[in-house]
């Protein structure tokens, strides 16, 4: 009888040690309602033809390739944690023939904002009651800018993000990811709808703003630029896959969803975020796919393809600033 109590607390206290550890859990608690609440509300450009995408369909048009060669004839949500952060996901397609999955028109928000292809929020506890909530918005191209009057910067894949940082359940802070850096606010400071704050997304380059019009960047004067106005809404919260990140342990875990996201989430689980490599091709050599790259002195040193980005999880999601680059972090007071 001894040995039988013994056996049974003994399971007892696996299980509520299984049950107090998040990694062990498929799902933890759900999205707070004031995250809900204060997710953004972005616009896409009225001339936009690269549409949000779905992760879940961008994977079924791609293949892993180091040095661009196959390591494996497909990649789904189950085998892509498994991939090394050297590994590109490259397009089964010729992508100057602009196949359908690439400008996705079915990712067009509707009337009332819902897309097609579930944005991703991430959601990241942190010291002194500040809880930072990543909506990252997925494309599977990015159609770069042009520089006199010649194209740059295109690449399969594109991830970008807005992030609310809340202080005790109240939010403080807005960021805008925007090419390498972003922007960053007090949530005073940003327009808002019914509480949501309001971002603007580039045409093609899919950067986030906080106000409509032109915006250029990286190079001197108006040699490059975003264009931006307040054509499509898109409502992050309406369709979604969201995640909890441990930052202790770099790992995630599965919040919920809403939407087709909803619908998926439990079978995708949160290993796919563990990838570190590209979501998109390597940088294609001189001449392939009609590529060309422009040197000239310490003012242009681009080319027409680019290498694919890297996903969520190389987005330092554990920040202690508000800014992704925390070193120049800025968070102006007024738009």
């Amino acid at each position: 009888m001894v040995g039988i109590a013994l056996s049974a607390l003994s399971a007892l206290a696996v299980s509520l040690s299984a049950a107090a550890s998040p990694l062990r859990l498929a799902k933890r608690d759900p999205v707070p309602s004031f995250v809900l609440e204060h997710a953004p509300l972005s616009y896409l450009y009225s001339k936009e033809q690269w549409w949000p995408s779905d992760v879940a369909v961008h994977l079924t048009h791609v293949t892993p390739q180091v040095n661009f060669t196959n390591i494996a004839d497909a990649v789904t949500f189950e085998t892509i944690p498994s991939l090394a952060s050297d590994v590109f996901l490259t397009s089964k397609d010729d992508v100057t023939t602009s196949p359908d999955w690439i400008t996705n028109d079915a990712g067009k928000p509707d009337a009332n904002g819902l897309s097609t292809a579930p944005s991703t929020i991430v959601l990241v506890n942190k010291p002194g009651g500040i809880l930072d909530a990543f909506f990252f918005y997925f494309y599977s191209y990015d159609h770069g800018g042009k520089v006199l009057d010649i194209e740059f910067g295109d690449h399969v894949g594109d991830w970008e993000h807005t992030m609310v940082r809340f202080t005790n359940g109240t939010p403080t802070e807005f960021y805008l990811s925007a090419h390498s850096g972003g922007s960053a606010y007090t949530f005073d400071a940003v327009n808002k709808t019914n509480g949501r704050p309001i971002s603007y997304i580039g045409v093609g380059t899919h950067a986030n703003y906080a106000t409509p019009g032109k915006h250029c960047h990286d190079l001197p004067g108006d040699l490059l630029c975003d264009q931006t106005d307040a054509s499509f809404v898109w409502d992050l919260a309406a369709n979604y896959r969201a995640f909890w990140f441990d930052n202790s342990t770099q790992t995630f875990s599965v919040a919920g969803g809403a939407g087709s996201g909803a619908q998926s989430i439990d079978a995708e689980g949160a290993g796919w975020l563990q990838y570190e490599g590209a979501w998109g091709d390597e940088q294609y050599p001189d001449d392939e796919h009609g590529q060309y790259c422009l040197v000239i002195g310490s003012l242009v040193d681009e080319c027409q393809f680019v290498s694919g980005p890297t996903g969520p999880i190389k987005k330092n999601l554990g920040r202690t600033a508000v800014c992704q680059k925390e070193s120049s972090c800025t968070v102006a007071t007024s738009l």
